[in-house]
């Protein structure tokens, strides 16, 4: 059975059982109807009823320029606005290093990447690499992570309970962090170099892909561990974040087949990680990795090791410094008791929440253009919608009615899948090895230039427009790629417009 008409399948018999959280009591006829909305289309004469709203209800109609990221859930209340707009001002400010007289916004670092959410996830968008290495350019929306293998019986229990994600590089941390407060050194800065690695395309076309390697260069703690593993990541694009937390679980697992059962060469399979607030594992959702399971995390997460603010959900005062790191850790902090012992009090950290979970995905363009149909039909027909899946029904959720029960279209199935050695980064995230990847959304793609002036894509944006993301596929992906690469200059232009229109 077609992985589509099995997924198709097993949703309308879970819903009808009212197995799907939120759903419970969805009466047959619902389920049917759900069911028959989220299966692929096979007509292409036309746009798909309701596709110019990529996020149901909560789709921005409003801005196609630069703040076409930056709006609120369309379908949100007035009274909730407020909240949005309060969280918008925790994302963008700007924190200093403590003490300091504005008390609400000291605790940087001490190391960091950056100094506020903003400065990674310009105008709430995707990052890039830079443009040249230090100090001719700094990579602000960009840095590595670090781990290395677990060598005690401790750190494998660690990994096996997935209470922990990865073992950190015993003195460097996490991440490196390329910035530090007065009086403290900075980690080290990354250090890209490329190699041209050309691809011929079946009409003679050639691309020049990039290859990049990376090093850190001007260590600041003395030399890495020489087992590190080093990961790039650009910041990813903040909208829709809360939609994709309100995709149900079991319509995410309906789609993993990790030991290819069906025969069509896509294995995906979920990452399972430690969520610290429920204190189980979870299903993982977020990051290039599915490292994360909730908005909350991903947040809390980045609040402490990109910027250093130490808060209910990640506590440590002095972000990711390890005990390697004592000048670091022994420094002044931010915490206090007027934000609940932390830099960041809880508040704050629900409005930033709040906010992320909010950032509305913006509507559609030239989608009844023939082209873009006939590169949504090339899209299709070329296998890519098996990874990225068009779309979804949300559950129902009362204490998040704009992402309640809505219709949309992510293009993606939030799963693992290996993407051959091209993209490899050779570094395990919880269940994810070294050469697989979380399928990214592609919504609002096509606006990545409008909003951010720049068109680099992948985990670490060696992909300079979109045809070369898609020729850095391998691995499951492979066989949809040689079909890209066996299109006419036509097609390509076709299926690229139908890319840009998401």
């Amino acid at each position: 059975m077609p992985r589509f008409a099995l997924v198709t399948a097993l949703a309308a018999l879970l819903l009808a059982a009212g197995l799907l959280a939120g759903r419970s009591g969805a009466s047959q006829g619902e389920a049917d109807r759900v069911a028959a909305v989220v299966a692929p289309t096979t007509d292409f004469s036309k746009p798909e009823r309701f596709e110019r709203m990529s996020g149901g209800a909560a789709t921005s109609t409003k801005y196609v320029n630069r703040d076409a990221f930056s709006q609120p859930s369309a379908n949100m209340s007035f009274e909730r606005q407020l909240d949005f707009r309060v969280g918008n001002g925790i994302f963008k400010k700007v924190w200093v290093s403590a003490p300091a007289s504005t008390t609400a916004s000291d605790g940087l670092g001490p190391l960091f990447n950056a100094r506020s959410c903003q400065r990674c996830h310009l105008k709430d968008g995707r990052g890039h690499p830079p443009a040249a290495n230090w100090p001719d350019d700094n990579a602000t929306s960009m840095f590595l992570r670090l781990s290395v293998p677990p060598r005690t019986a401790e750190e494998r229990e660690l990994l096996d309970s997935r209470r922990a994600r990865v073992i950190p590089e015993p003195v460097y941390g996490g991440q490196l962090q390329d910035l530090a407060i007065q009086g403290h050194r900075a980690e080290g800065k990354m250090w890209i170099t490329y190699e041209t690695v050309p691809v011929t395309l079946a009409d003679g076309t050639v691309v020049e892909l990039r290859k990049p390697s990376y090093t850190v260069a001007e260590p600041g703690y003395g030399p890495l561990d020489p087992e590190v593993m080093l990961s790039p990541r650009v910041a990813q694009s903040m909208i829709g974040l809360g939609l994709l937390e309100a995709i149900d679980e079991a319509d995410i697992l309906a789609q993993a087949d990790p030991e290819d059962r069906d025969g069509d060469g896509i294995s995906g399979r979920p990452n399972r990680v430690w969520d610290d607030e429920a204190q189980r594992v979870a299903l993982g959702r977020f990051g290039w990795k599915a490292g994360n399971p909730t908005v909350r995390q991903q947040s809390a997460h980045a609040f402490r090791g990109d910027i250093g603010i130490s808060n209910v959900a990640a506590a440590a005062a002095w972000g990711d410094c390890t005990a390697a790191q004592d000048r670091c850790r022994d420094a002044p902090h931010g915490n206090t008791p007027a934000h609940d012992g932390f830099e960041a009090s809880n508040v704050m950290l629900d409005l930033l929440v709040f906010y992320s979970r909010n950032l509305a995905v913006p509507a559609r363009r030239d989608l009844d253009d023939p082209d873009v149909l006939a590169g949504k039909k090339l899209f299709y027909d070329s296998g890519c919608i098996a990874c990225h899946r068009p779309k979804y029904v949300t559950r129902r959720d009362e204490k998040n009615p704009e992402q309640s029960f809505q219709l949309i279209w992510p293009y993606t199935d939030l799963l693992l899948h290996d993407m051959g050695p091209g993209l490899a980064d050779g570094r395990p995230e919880g269940d994810a090895n070294g050469r697989e990847w979380r399928t990214p959304p592609l919504w609002g793609i096509g606006l990545t230039e409008t909003v951010n002036g720049h068109t680099f894509f992948l985990h670490d944006g060696r992909a300079r427009n979109l045809l070369e993301a898609i020729l850095w596929h391998g691995g499951e992906a492979e066989a949809a790629k040689r079909k890209v690469v066996a299109m006419s200059k036509a097609e390509r232009d076709q299926l690229i417009r139908f890319l840009n229109s998401l």
